[in-house]
């Protein structure tokens, strides 16, 4: 079963996965969740470019990470 809100984008509604980690490049979050993570867009895109097109396994990960404070400290070993 889907997750209310992803067939209309992101559940994000008031952004704060963009304002927060928006400039995180597509390759360090492929670090995070593997080489399928926003497929078909170069590492060197920036999460804010790609996140309304995220495909819903992609967008499902991060809003798990996000929404239970996991994200921000991924973010910072994967960048190390």
């Amino acid at each position: 079963m889907k997750e209310p809100g992803l067939d209309g984008r992101h559940r994000d509604k008031d952004g704060t996965i963009g304002k927060k980690h928006g400039n995180t490049l597509v390759g360090t979050l492929r670090k995070i969740y593997g080489k399928g993570f926003a497929a078909g867009y170069p590492d060197t895109k920036q999460l804010n470019e790609v996140l309304a097109q995220l495909n819903e396994t992609s967008l499902s990960q991060l809003l798990r990470d996000h929404d239970t404070g996991h994200l921000g400290r991924k973010i910072d070993q994967a960048s190390k």
